[in-house]
């Protein structure tokens, strides 16, 4: 039999993702629309002997091709014709939900109008007779309980069952879309005729609703119940603030941290002994031999020791995601960040941030301005991307272990501060500009559906993976190579290597931050390539077999005798320094030629380098100087 293909649209958080995962399981491929950032997810289905493919568009409210959003499931109906189109409505939020609806409606777009989180429509006082909604539109309806698997397999048996070529518009519905054309073709301006004809839509809308849809009375829900604390007021705030410090206590103390530590173990103490006496049995060369030792699993397994903590701090932001708290985090932070000249919808490339800088570069293109696209691009570099937690993890473990999670907490919140002063000085400086509107729908507290976060936690996690493997790999090579050469060849001495005269040269610039040595010079360097070779760079020169000779125990482990190498490189307050401008300093490449894309301009990524490094080492330095006065150090 033919193949089937069918589209999944609908409005942000109708669980049409948790419909999309509990179909396709793990037979889904995630990429990015040609052009955006925007996931684009896609997943097959055998079922009574077709093969299904199913496309979850992007969750938007409307199709106007405004944000990258809109566009992308503008431009997919325009070049595609699915089998089947599917919107998933939340049932409880009907009139908001149907606006998408009757816009597709009007493109001669068939659909199947699936009634999602009826149990929650129920909880709310909802009755909607689904005949008579079916009627309205001359469409067919279904309902489901999109956590229910048995509800959502249930569509398996419509995508298979169903004939669009059997459905029409009703007549009411097409009377609606005949006004809509008359509107469109009336010769007013622009502006008059998008007003008309949005009061034609949810005109339509309540007459469908008045026919099809009962709201009884009913009491104060447990969303509601919550709001009263988690979404108003200073105690809110309070409690953000301690849910996400919760949080990095999970992370750094309970969890992400100990399974990082037994990974370090077992790379430092299994693997690497290991493979050397392999490797010398073997009697490959010497310089393979520390290549393949010194070079590629003290590098990449530097770095893939903290995939723990990647994993642990992904899997509950995506659980707090689920939850629907997430949006409360962005509806609270949405006065403070328009206090600082970025408007509301800017807070979401921001948050994007905190996973890595380049996708929340390009996700600027959903702001409205040219000046909100531009601030959210200069200062989202100041946030932590997964990449930057390594460094800030190494540093807290080692020089503030009592403290770790805190440290790290607080560096997060530098990175927040950072960016909002810096928004409010380019917004009142060099750019001017109209604010812009911020829609941000709040859905109600509800358990996360927990195959959706394992899935998000992978996906995010993945990446970090996949540039261990990759970027990783072919940094520690070359850090190997610059740390092990020269001009003449192979040095036994690093302090005669190439890494050596790049390190000195610039490290001459951090002696009032009290970390000059050539070493943390030639980790900042090469933390311009990627973030993560910094701590790779660290593992490879403060980790190499020379500098047992500082370790007070000749059987001490690889990460000891790192630990007592950087011992003697930094001071506490130096090594809060270092860290202060690792979390501030110049994007990466990558970013950096994100935004050159983005702006189309050399002069804006060559600012974006410039000034983040001259805001990290004036922070820096007075962290260091106020310290050393205040006496710490």
């Amino acid at each position: 039999m033919d193949d089937l293909t069918v589209a999944l649209t609908g409005n942000p958080n109708t669980g049409k993702s948790t419909i999309f995962n509990e179909l396709t399981g793990a037979r889904q491929k995630i990429g990015n629309w040609p052009g955006v950032t925007v996931d684009k997810k896609t997943g097959l289905i055998d079922y009574k002997g077709r093969k299904i493919s199913v496309v979850d568009l992007p969750g938007t409210y409307s199709i106007n091709a405004r944000s990258q959003e809109e566009k992308v499931v503008s431009d997919f109906f325009k070049d595609n014709k699915p089998d089947i189109v599917v919107d998933i409505v939340d049932a409880s939020n009907m009139a908001r939900n149907l606006f998408l609806t009757v816009q597709l409606l009007e493109q001669n777009i068939p659909l199947v109008i699936n009634l999602n989180m009826m149990d929650e429509a129920k909880r709310h006082g909802i009755t909607i007779d689904a005949a008579k909604l079916e009627k309205a539109f001359g469409m067919p309806v279904t309902n489901t309980v999109g956590r229910s698997n048995a509800s959502v397999r249930t569509l398996l048996d419509v995508f298979t069952s169903t004939r669009m070529e059997n459905y029409n518009p009703s007549e009411i519905l097409q009377k609606h879309i005949d006004k809509i054309h008359a509107i469109k073709n009336s010769g007013q301006s622009a502006e008059k005729i998008e007003e008309e004809m949005i009061s034609a839509r949810y005109d339509f809308i309540d007459k469908v609703m008045s026919e099809a849809v009962t709201v009884h009375a009913a009491n104060q829900t447990l969303s509601d119940k919550l709001d009263n604390y988690l979404a108003n007021g200073i105690t809110s705030l309070v409690i953000m603030v301690a849910m996400m410090w919760g949080l990095f206590q999970i992370t750094f103390n309970w969890i992400g941290q100990p399974v990082a530590d037994l990974l370090g173990e077992f790379f430092e103490e299994t693997l690497a002994p290991s493979v050397a006496e392999s490797l010398a049995a073997a009697d490959v060369a010497d310089w393979m031999q520390s290549l393949i030792s010194d070079g590629i699993i003290v590098g990449v397994g530097s770095v893939l020791s903290f995939v723990p903590l990647i994993f642990t701090l992904f899997f509950f932001l995506s659980f707090l995601d689920g939850t629907g708290y997430m949006a409360r985090v962005a509806f609270l932070m949405d006065p403070i960040m328009r206090r600082a000249g970025l408007t509301g919808k800017g807070i979401m490339p921001l948050i994007m941030g905190f996973g890595c800088g380049v996708p929340a570069i390009m996700g600027a293109r959903a702001l409205d301005t040219h000046k909100d696209r531009m601030i959210s691009i200069l200062v989202t570099p100041f946030l932590t991307c997964n990449a930057k937690l390594p460094i800030l993890a190494l540093f807290a473990a080692m020089f503030f272990p009592d403290n770790a999670a805190n440290i790290v907490f607080g560096m997060y919140f530098l990175g927040i501060a950072v960016a909002i002063i810096m928004a409010k000085i380019l917004g009142s400086t060099t750019f001017k500009g109209q604010q812009s509107t911020f829609l941000l729908e709040l859905p109600p507290y509800r358990l996360p559906d927990m195959k959706t976060v394992l899935l998000e936690t992978w996906d995010k996690g993945k990446g970090y993976l996949v540039k261990a493997g990759t970027i990783i790999f072919a940094m520690s090579v070359l850090i190997w190579f610059l740390s092990n050469f020269n001009s003449s060849g192979m040095v036994e001495d690093e302090s005669e290597s190439y890494l050596k005269s790049i390190g000195s040269g610039i490290s001459v610039l951090f002696a009032p931050q009290g970390f000059d040595t050539w070493e943390s010079g030639a980790a900042v360097v090469t933390g311009v390539l990627a973030k993560e070779a910094v701590v790779s760079t660290m593992g490879i020169l403060y980790g190499e077999d020379e500098i047992s000779a500082e370790a007070e125990d000749a059987e001490e482990t690889s990460a000891t005798m790192m630990e007592t190498a950087m011992g003697s490189a930094f001071t506490p307050l130096s090594a809060l320094a270092f860290m202060i401008f690792t979390q501030l300093y110049s994007p990466c490449v990558t970013a950096l030629g994100t935004i050159k894309k983005e702006t189309q301009s050399w002069k804006w990524m060559g600012f974006a380098f410039l000034y983040t490094c001259s805001v990290a080492w004036v922070l820096s330095l007075i962290v260091y100087q106020g310290g050393k006065l205040l006496g710490f150090e």
